[in-house]
């Protein structure tokens, strides 16, 4: 006999539909192809010629909250200390403000993109993405071996982190977030960039088979994700060693 009290299961949950048309999520327009991180708005464009390579730094226009933690300067400073042998074709140096949705669903430090969209030109460029100083940087006590490791390299760059009954949260201040992306994201990922070299490019013969290259590319995005990050991870402490121990950072804000 039917029940008008009995309440369907499905109700309010997901197989009913409930929250499906308003899921919080990156928006993609129609009309490009572009990634979120391609579309840039009221950028200014600066080239540089660091050791004998071209670069260009394009620096996006951040809101009232946010800021970029290194300037350009800044970042000049760091790759002139790094090998030119490890720039391959990499070209852009792009200062970002992310969205709000980004920064939720899509937070990081920075990103290396291998063929980035710029201005009808494609190269490889390196992202440092602008902070919130209103926000807090929030990290869970359930932390995997990566996350502990990761978390005490937050707290060696300066971030002050508050504990509470569930978390560790800290206030997105300048200098720790400089500390962080100068002098860990930027080398971090130039490593990433150096492995994809190593993996693809640099065993490569003048008269080697377009086949042979294409299955080393394939072989290198195939690789598992703590194989890249452990790379990264190693070629970043073993320049940062360097550059501290011969007094080139830290430096001041330039």
């Amino acid at each position: 006999m039917y029940n008008p009290i009995k309440r369907n299961r499905n109700i309010g949950t997901d197989n009913q539909g409930f929250g499906q048309n308003n899921k919080l999520k990156i928006p993609k327009p129609y009309d490009t192809l572009k990634s979120f991180h391609e579309r840039l708005e009221n950028y200014k464009k600066e080239r540089r010629t660091i050791n004998n390579h071209k670069f260009l730094f394009i620096v996006e226009e951040t809101r009232d909250s946010s800021m970029h933690p290194c300037s350009v300067e800044d970042i000049v400073r760091i790759i002139e200390q790094i090998p030119s042998k490890d720039y391959g074709d990499l070209k852009f140096i792009i200062l970002r403000q992310p969205k709000r949705k980004e920064e939720i669903l899509s937070s990081v430090w920075g990103r290396l993109i291998y063929s980035y969209e710029f201005e009808n030109e494609y190269f490889p460029a390196i992202i440092l993405e602008a902070v919130d100083i209103n926000k807090k940087l929030v990290w869970s006590k359930k932390q995997k071996i990566d996350d502990q490791k990761e978390f005490e390299r937050l707290k060696n760059d300066g971030h002050i982190f508050i504990e509470n009954k569930r978390n560790f949260a800290t206030v997105l201040n300048p200098i720790p977030s400089r500390n962080t992306q100068l002098y860990r994201t930027l080398l971090h990922e130039f490593g990433h960039y150096v492995h994809y070299l190593d993996t693809v490019e640099r065993p490569a013969q003048e008269d080697e088979d377009y086949e042979i290259k294409e299955a080393r590319m394939d072989l290198y995005f195939t690789l598992p994700k703590a194989e890249k990050e452990k790379f990264a991870h190693k070629y970043a402490d073993f320049l940062n060693t360097i550059l501290t121990k011969n007094n080139i950072i830290p430096f001041d804000p330039l």
